[in-house]
């Protein structure tokens, strides 16, 4: 599932480009792996996704390419491409590729 690979600092790069879809899996590529937080690219071929479960730290999720559907505390919205949202800490969370999507995950911990 994942590349830890980091992306080369100081050097621009296309987040789109930075990472490819697979058959059937959830691609993902840690861009940076602190303490304090994660940003982490991610690639969900269609009908794969990211089962319910909770963080104890606020997250934001960028959609890159396509359009995911996310559910929060049991409410499912379709966030497209150029969309963000928040997903709130310690509410039940899931993913779903209805098609193919790209994310950026930051998840900065704190407080």
């Amino acid at each position: 599932m994942s590349d830890t690979s980091s992306a080369v600092k100081g050097k621009a790069f296309n987040l789109k480009q930075s990472v490819g879809y697979s058959d059937g899996s959830v691609v993902s590529k840690t861009l940076i792996k602190k303490d304090i937080g994660n940003v982490t690219l991610f690639a969900f071929d269609s009908g794969q996704g990211l089962s319910e479960h909770t963080a104890p730290f606020d997250a934001v999720v960028y959609i890159i390419d396509g359009k995911a559907e996310i559910t929060i505390g049991g409410q499912a919205q379709n966030v497209v491409s150029g969309e963000m949202l928040i997903m709130p800490a310690n509410i039940a969370h899931s993913l779903q590729a209805k098609v193919p999507f790209k994310m950026l995950l930051v998840m900065i911990r704190g407080e």
